[in-house]
């Protein structure tokens, strides 16, 4: 990411709404089937959302125990920011090529996050479960007076955290209906993700590299769902709410003020990055099916033509909306670097009971229309550096594999790439004769097939039989659970930390539905 340049205006204020009456819950309506063969017409924007309305029926409003009402801090009208003239372009429409090629300044990062602008690594995987985290090593520094009670608090709701969740949606939902509609229609897959996205946030508090870009791919990717500046007091009201009530133990004025200062921090790196991104891109692209090769029963290599210049780097995701499921996003690695042709490739794994997977590997067919979010993900090539890369693959995973081969050959360097291709079965090796072929035309690229039914080893064991890797930038890509051994294993053979690379965790698990 390049360095964060501060931008002299005033940026606006990301404070909570003043609270009203809370309407009765409604059910959302079933939302209709879409056509089997989209047009970019159909699977436009989704439906704009309700005006607020204000509701001041007391006998039909569900009201909260005293205890549990929004302090006065937040009760502040939320101001927002003045979009520039660029933003006045809708963000389904194509942009004129002088105004996609304009440069563009990154948002300014509050002073409380200010510092290093070095392209950080993805949260530490071992820590993606955001209601517990373990205690740091001696060698972290001190934790400050905000971190420590957001920390406090998140440890005190970790056992309730199904409770903890289901209250802060319908609070959400309660009080703001006009704000369901950005959801689906079936909560079950989605349920957790924004709370769970807030948490892994604020348990960074302290992390600036990590927490700010994070964050910025957050405010980005949340174009995508129609999110106004506005919403984002609306969620941290809610957000409050649910935590005062399960963490009743260790919840006092300080505590909550800690989680206000956090919250209002977090969403003004999210509103800023989300308005500079504005300038430059669309919230969301179409893109037209042009080949759907079905490798194994359950795993599709599927190509896109985006409507307009998708820019990407080799290594990254972009997240995936099927006109079979609205509002439901999945994440997909890229399985080439960018192509001058502009087409795009994923390769997907049908999961049971995966709503995008599913519709992907066995519904989706040349012709059909699906929507891009933007490009997110830092496991990205370094070409500063002559550093060899040791690559872990499992799975699908090994398409970010692909691409990071076709990036560092582009780039004519000859470091030594070292693949480390994991499957259950040779069947589950769906990939391996373009490996392979790319090892022929490549001499400083090795590939090892690691097969678990065979050799009874777990992919990331296996590295531990060659090496050493110290001197190698180390990247990994597969199942959640590969990541997390992986990244153990690494650094128990020496590799630095700085030196793994790896999407955070919270996003992959998404991929897998």
């Amino acid at each position: 990411m390049p360095a964060e340049q501060r931008i002299p205006a005033q940026r606006p204020a990301a404070t909570l709404a003043p609270e009203r009456p809370s309407p009765a819950p409604q059910t959302p309506p079933a939302p209709s089937p879409a056509p089997e063969r989209p047009t970019p017409a159909q699977t436009a924007a989704p439906a704009p959302m309700r005006p607020q309305q204000e509701h001041t029926s007391p006998e039909a409003a569900v009201r909260l125990p005293q205890e549990h009402r929004v302090p006065e801090a937040f009760t502040r009208p939320a101001q927002q920011p003045t979009p520039p003239q660029a933003l006045a372009h809708p963000a389904q429409q194509p942009m004129p090529p002088e105004t996609a090629a304009r440069p563009v300044q990154q948002p300014a990062v509050p002073d409380a996050f200010a510092g290093s602008a070095q392209r950080p690594a993805a949260p530490d995987a071992a820590s993606s479960d955001v209601f517990s985290r373990p205690t740091p090593p001696p060698t972290e520094p001190a934790a400050s007076p905000d971190a420590v009670l957001v920390r406090r608090t998140m440890a005190e709701v970790g056992p309730v955290a199904d409770k903890v969740t289901s209250y802060f949606y319908a609070l959400l939902f309660v009080r703001y209906p006009e704000l369901r509609p950005m959801f689906p229609a079936a909560m079950d897959a989605q349920r957790d993700r924004l709370l769970k996205a807030l948490l892994t946030a604020a348990e960074h508090i302290d992390n600036k590299p990590v927490l700010v870009d994070y964050l910025q791919n957050l405010g980005r990717g949340h174009r995508k769902y129609g999110t106004q500046p506005e919403h984002y007091p609306a969620v941290g009201e809610c957000l409050i709410g649910a935590l005062s009530k399960y963490a009743g133990s260790v919840w006092d004025a300080e505590t909550e003020a800690a989680w206000v200062r956090t919250y209002t921090t977090i969403s003004q790196v999210m509103i800023d990055a989300a308005a500079a991104d504005e300038l430059r891109a669309p919230a969301w692209w179409h893109a037209e099916v042009v080949a759907h090769d079905l490798r194994t029963p359950d795993v599709a290599v599927v190509t896109v033509r985006p409507n307009q210049p998708y820019p990407f780097l080799a290594g990254q995701y972009a997240s995936l909306e099927t006109p079979w499921w609205p509002r439901v996003w999945r994440h997909y690695s890229f399985a080439s670097a960018p192509r001058s042709d502009g087409l795009l490739t994923f390769h997907v794994k049908a999961v049971p009971a995966g709503w995008v997977s599913n519709s992907l590997v066995h519904r989706a067919r040349p012709g059909d229309v699906i929507r891009l979010g933007p490009p997110a993900g830092s496991m990205t090539v370094d070409h500063t550096t002559n550093s060899g890369l040791l690559c872990l693959g499992g799975g699908t995973g090994i398409a970010p594999i692909k691409a990071l081969i076709e990036d560092v050959a582009e780039h004519g360097e000859r470091r030594p790439v070292e693949v480390f291709y994991g499957a259950r079965t040779d069947h589950d090796l769906y990939d391996i004769d373009t490996m392979l072929r790319l090892q022929q035309s490549h001499s400083w690229l090795s590939v090892r097939a690691i097969i678990d039914a065979q050799a009874h080893l777990q992919l990331p064991d296996a590295i531990r039989e060659y090496g050493p890797w110290m001197e190698y930038d180390a990247y990994l890509s597969g199942p959640p659970g590969m990541i997390r051994s992986g990244v153990h294993t690494l650094r128990d053979i020496g590799v630095p930390s700085d030196r793994i690379r790896h999407d955070s965790v919270e996003e992959l698990v998404a991929a897998g539905d």
